[in-house]
């Protein structure tokens, strides 16, 4: 079963457009956990456009007293205030994403055989016990960008499936992407490494994603999930979500 980790940026975001603590952060964090979720992410950019430095600490806080078992998985660029952030929160999972702070979104995975030496001291700096370093990863890496980033000793990949969530309307696109997608997680199986995705993942594009990608350990989605919150409920919305991805 592929476990489901759902991004809170979206609710932050809301919540940002009106100097007001509604909808809540934490409060949704609840609602998904609650459901069945296995963990939440978040992506703390410098400009605090969504989550804040404050939502990290806070939702640290409740994962630790009220959800020992679920997962906080911490995305970001590998900056010193990513570091410090990391060291104060300590959190399961760190993924690694090559952003420029300006982008809207993660829109790409990063160049593992050109940045393989700096990738390499930045898993190094945050490796620690029970934790594992994820690095974002464009569906098409293949078996060289797979084995470059394995070289770094980072425990996983996440796929990149913002191409493949774009096909909404391009069958015969989606089937490339589909397929350049499962050959990189087979390479990453391969070398012994785990298979994280996420972005654009929707209940429409998840059971084709779902069959033709076997094995992903983790999919961390959030703009469709709470897009599908606003008609269905965010509780609703997390338990058919776990249901595409065979839960």
């Amino acid at each position: 079963m592929t476990l489901l980790s759902v991004n809170l940026n979206a609710v932050a975001q809301l919540r940002n457009r009106r100097n007001l603590p509604w909808p809540s952060v934490v409060g949704l964090a609840r609602v998904v956990l609650d459901a069945g979720a296995s963990g939440v992410t978040v992506h703390p950019r410098p400009d605090e456009r969504h989550i804040r430095r404050t939502d990290v600490f806070e939702l640290a806080e409740l994962l630790a007293g009220e959800y020992p078992g679920a997962e906080f998985n911490i995305e970001g660029y590998p900056s010193e205030d990513f570091f410090q952030l990391i060291d104060q929160i300590n959190p399961q999972q760190v993924t690694l994403v090559p952003d420029d702070p300006a982008q809207a979104t993660s829109d790409h995975g990063w160049d593992f055989r050109g940045k393989g030496n700096f990738l390499t001291s930045v898993v190094q700096r945050l490796k620690a016990p029970n934790r594992r370093i994820s690095l974002f990863c464009d569906p098409d890496a293949g078996a060289d960008g797979v084995a470059a980033a394995k070289a770094t000793g980072a425990d996983r990949i996440e796929l990149y499936t913002g191409p493949y969530g774009g096909c909404y309307d391009d069958p015969e696109r989606a089937v490339r992407e589909l397929a350049a997608l499962a050959h990189t997680a087979q390479a990453a199986h391969a070398v012994g490494m785990g298979v994280n995705a996420g972005h654009d993942l929707t209940l429409a594009n998840l059971p084709a994603f779902h069959a033709a990608v076997p094995l992903v350990d983790e999919a961390s989605i959030g703009h469709g999930i709470t897009a599908d919150a606003l008609i269905l409920g965010f509780a609703e919305a997390v338990r058919q979500y776990r249901a595409a991805l065979g839960g």
